[in-house]
């Protein structure tokens, strides 16, 4: 066992007494080396040798005074001679040593003095000079920066450290050799997750330093030929209590401890190895794995099992960065200011530890663990606080006695195998890395071995599963135990991607609910949790859940949270709107999310974040209520109308071809068929979209509505477009488009104007303050990608390019990623207009909308798209919507609005008032009214 820092000191005082007077390398420097490693309580004997020969191409053969493979190189000097040169001469060794054998650390004596150097911290901080010079007579203040004789180093956790991607690298390398030679499927993986365990626990104490190394080098032959069944041997040893072992096994066995938790416990065929295949599981061991944190290393390993997904290694590994986005607000600042309210009570701080010990976790979509593992340890370094004051001035106890919170009140549920062993052996890992933090602060090595408790991680559908059943079953008159805190990141498969095992699910969760089958995939787990608060209503549980956006914008909000707010009774308490949910490592998978907190219980305090682009950092506030499009404002929903309020005009979508391409042309197909058939000229029409209504670009269309029989019958190449178009709607699944394929010569939908029309394209990006929108000629065909309005006026116009309604639409509307999709029936008919602005203040909007289409024209060439970015808007443009603004401000009130936040509240008050039966009295009145929008 790992001796305390307190008796490494004291080790470390007689050490440099004994060896004060000492100055002559030749007689005694492999005694002082010997006696510097037992200082620590490791045998210098079996981690490292004197005089290592070293092949160097081109020179002479050379010899390390001390090496430990992978570790370490000692380069010792009479006193008083260069330790540059010492450290020179070590670094000239590295030529003649293979990539498992390089060392770390670089260590260079002459008796007096030592100097350290961490060859990675040198790389990280580019400095020539970096190192740690000590003293021998200050050795035992200088004892931790040698915690890597025992691996209790300091660690700073990377997620785009190289170890990382090498070690996935190197792992997967290993994969396919096994599986070429037939190791596969749940064997393979086993097995894969226990050499994962023995490379982490060789370097981090867990076994003794370097002990798994040292048994491969030494009791494997060099062509692998009885690698298997060796490690048969030692996989049996750690699952096999010391006091049960054979008494003639051999030592090189029995130094490995007694490991337990049923991760070795399976029996499982013994593969075959080869000479390449044992090199690079000896290159593993050469890498540091006490540097690969938990949080990261379980979807690098997931990765190694797809040859594809590990050419982009960490593409799915959730950042520990978005993962506080979701435990800060969930629980973790909360304990934190809980702690310091209680630190000075010591009756009060007691009963907060044990709190700690008792809280229960859930991640129903668990994968490798990321949120039970980054939760965990901060769980855990929150403990240590604690202890530290509870310590104060106490007599000396064991640690043992001190730590409280362990893994066994974490749970998991993953679809997958693999993931979920990973996530299991992770959660131990972290565990360990928390012990020897413990170590490091109260001067006690702690370790809990044999493993007694573990994290209940079930490999299971989530949504076919009782969440209750992970719990413990109560003994008899015992009030069954709860989950204090459900979180994660369910998966995300939107309404059309589903498989049809998913689609399943859906129905299974949101039995007899209409419409599920128009919800995303994660919005299952939404309703599951909301379920297991409601059946727990009495207790205190809290759920914060990542998902995409879509449940919080257009329709969507309209079929989940009705269900979610009114039938489960739950309270949104904090949400982080629509950001980037990226990881920090290469090959960047980004999808914009949410997150939601919410509970049975209302919070006093309701926290609502905010981004002023999808990737900046998050605006906090507080605000009174949060509600399903997270907003801060009344529980709304906005549902689909047919007609728009206050008898506004109608807006519709535009014409919709389905055509297969062939009434559609570019400028090229345009002018050959122009030039093959003369007689098809005045057919053709521009045709716009919204991409190319922004861009200022045209494609053409034939617009036959009003052709003649006989003149048609003259255009054979006409002809033979409409031909396809027919046969493409034959061969439709949807009974109306077969039936469309009487008339191919017409759209499948038309709504085209015979007057100007104003023009609102579906999509558009985000970035842009306002939406473009604009008035067309009636002689352009819209696509059914833009909305249409077919009685333009000034005054609709002046009020749709407001802040107003964009403020609406961005809350309102769906997205595709972050671009805002405009919908009609969503965000147009739900507006709430101006109840009755007075002729004086429509004329302002009037004059203020002309502006922005004088401002606009004036630009010659410019496109609407150049107009409107956020980096080229022209500043007479921005003036121009900034008058209008007000200008329509003025219409619903006097007093300006001090933020899009104050803008949104009002209009979902006012939304709720055009809701109530009022909004038909309220339409009256303005009917008696002379003025109007048009």
């Amino acid at each position: 066992m790992a001796l305390s820092w307190i008796e490494i000191k004291d080790r470390a005082l007689r050490f440099a007494n004994e060896w004060k007077d000492e100055a002559s390398e030749d007689a005694e420097a492999k005694s002082f080396w010997d006696g510097f490693f037992d200082v620590f309580g490791v045998t210098r004997r079996r981690l490292a040798q004197f005089e290592k020969a070293v092949e160097r191409p081109g020179r002479s053969k050379g010899f390390v005074d001390l090496f430990w493979t992978g570790t370490l190189v000692v380069e010792h000097k009479s006193r008083g001679r260069s330790l540059d040169d010492a450290y020179k001469q070590a670094v000239d060794y590295f030529v003649g040593l293979k990539d498992h054998e390089l060392p770390r650390y670089v260590l260079v004596s002459d008796f007096a003095r030592f100097r350290l150097y961490d060859l990675e911290e040198k790389i990280a901080t580019n400095e020539e000079n970096s190192y740690h010079e000590i003293p021998l007579a200050e050795l035992h203040q200088y004892v931790k920066e040698f915690g890597f004789m025992l691996g209790y180093e300091k660690r700073t956790y990377k997620e785009e450290d190289p170890v990382n991607i090498k070690a996935a690298q190197m792992m997967g390398s290993l994969h396919d050799k096994l599986k070429e030679v037939g190791y596969e499927g749940h064997t393979l993986e086993v097995y894969l997750v226990r050499f994962l365990f023995c490379l982490f626990a060789d370097d981090t104490s867990i076994f003794d330093k370097g002990i798994f190394l040292d048994y491969l080098t030494q009791n494997t032959r060099e062509d692998g030929f009885d690698l298997g069944q060796q490690m048969a041997m030692l996989f049996q040893v750690l699952n096999t209590p010391v006091d049960k072992r054979p008494r003639n096994l051999d030592d090189a066995l029995a130094q490995f401890p007694y490991v337990n938790g049923k991760l070795f416990a399976e029996n499982l065929m013994i593969p075959t190895f080869d000479r390449t295949m044992r090199q690079i599981l000896l290159d593993c061991c050469g890498l540091d794995w006490g540097r690969i944190s938990p949080a990261i290393f379980g979807s690098l390993f997931q990765s190694v099992m797809n040859p594809i997904e590990r050419r982009n290694l960490g593409a799915h590994y959730t950042s520990e960065k978005n993962i506080f986005k979701v435990i800060k607000p969930l629980f973790l600042d909360e304990l934190w200011r809980e702690f310091r309210t209680v630190q000075s009570d010591r009756k009060k701080l007691t009963a907060f530890h044990g709190k700690l010990s008792s809280m229960r976790f859930l991640d129903p979509a668990c994968g490798c663990g990321n949120f039970l593992i980054i939760t965990y340890r901060e769980l855990r370094l929150l403990e240590i606080e604690v202890i530290k004051v509870l310590q104060k001035g106490q007599q000396y106890v064991t640690v043992n006695a001190l730590v409280l919170v362990d893994v066994d009140r974490f749970y998991g549920i993953e679809y997958e195998e693999f993931p979920a062993q990973i996530a299991q052996v992770a959660m131990w890992l972290m565990d360990h890395q928390m012990n020897m933090r413990i170590s490091e602060e109260f001067g006690q090595y702690y370790v809990r071995l044999p493993l007694r408790k573990s994290a209940t991680i079930v490999h299971g559908n989530a949504l076919r599963t009782d969440w209750q059943s992970l719990l413990p079953e109560p003994k008899e008159g015992e009030v069954p135990t709860h989950y204090n805190f459900i979180l994660g990141n369910p998966p995300f498969v939107g309404k059309h991607y589903q498989k049809s095992s998913q689609k399943a699910d859906m129905l299974d969760v949101f039995k007899g609910i209409k419409s599920a089958s128009d919800l995303d995939y994660v919005s299952a787990w939404f309703l599951k949790a909301a379920q297991y608060l409601h059946s727990y209503s009495e207790s205190k549980i809290d759920v914060a859940l990542v998902s995409t956006n879509s449940i919080t914008q257009g329709e969507q909000v309209a079929l989940l949270w009705p269900l979610l707010l009114k039938v489960y009774g739950v309270k949104i308490n904090f949400a982080h709107r629509t950001f980037k949910w990226a990881n920090e490592a290469r090959g960047k998978a980004a999808v914009h999310c949410v997150i939601v907190g919410f509970s049975k219980t209302e919070k006093n305090t309701k926290l609502l974040y905010d981004y002023v682009t999808p990737t900046s950092e998050p605006l906090e506030q507080t605000v009174a209520n949060i509600n399903p499009y997270l907003a801060a404002g009344p529980n709304v929903v906005v549902e689909k109308r047919r007609t728009p309020f206050l008898g506004m005009p109608e807006m519709r979508c535009g014409n919709k071809p389905t055509d297969d391409g062939n009434l559609l042309l570019t400028d090229e197909a345009k002018d050959k068929l122009v030039a093959a058939e003369p007689a098809s000229l005045p057919y053709i029409r521009p045709f716009i979209g919204s991409e190319e209504f922004i861009n200022g670009n045209w494609r053409w269309c034939l617009w036959l509505e009003q052709v003649n029989p006989s003149e048609l019958r003259k255009m054979p190449l006409v002809l033979s477009r409409l031909e396809k178009v027919k046969q493409f709607r034959l061969a439709s699944t949807a009974e109306p488009t077969r039936k469309a394929a009487s008339t191919p010569g017409r759209f499948f939908f038309v709504s085209q104007p015979k007057t100007e029309y104003i023009l609102i394209p579906e999509v558009s990006s985000e970035r842009r303050k306002y939406i473009p929108i604009g008035f067309m000629r009636p002689e352009v065909v819209s696509s059914n990608k833009n909305y249409l309005i077919a009685e333009p006026s000034l005054m609709l116009f002046g009020l749709l390019c407001s802040a107003m309604h964009m403020t609406w639409t961005k809350y309102t509307c769906g997205r595709l990623e972050s671009r805002y999709q405009y919908s009609g029936s969503i965000v147009y008919n739900n507006f709430p207009w101006p109840l009755s602005p007075t002729d004086k203040q429509a004329n302002n909007v009037e004059v203020a909308a002309q502006k922005v289409l004088d401002v606009r024209a004036s630009f010659i060439g410019s496109s609407l798209a150049d107009l409107y970015d956020p980096l080229t808007m022209p500043p007479a443009l921005g003036k121009a919507h900034q008058d209008l603004d007000r200008a329509v401000d003025q219409c619903y009130r006097k007093q300006a609005f001090a933020d899009e936040t104050r803008r949104i509240e009002y209009l979902f008050e006012l939304y709720e008032q055009y809701k109530a039966p009022l909004v038909t009295s309220l339409a009256e009145e303005v009917k008696k009214k002379k003025r109007t929008f048009m």
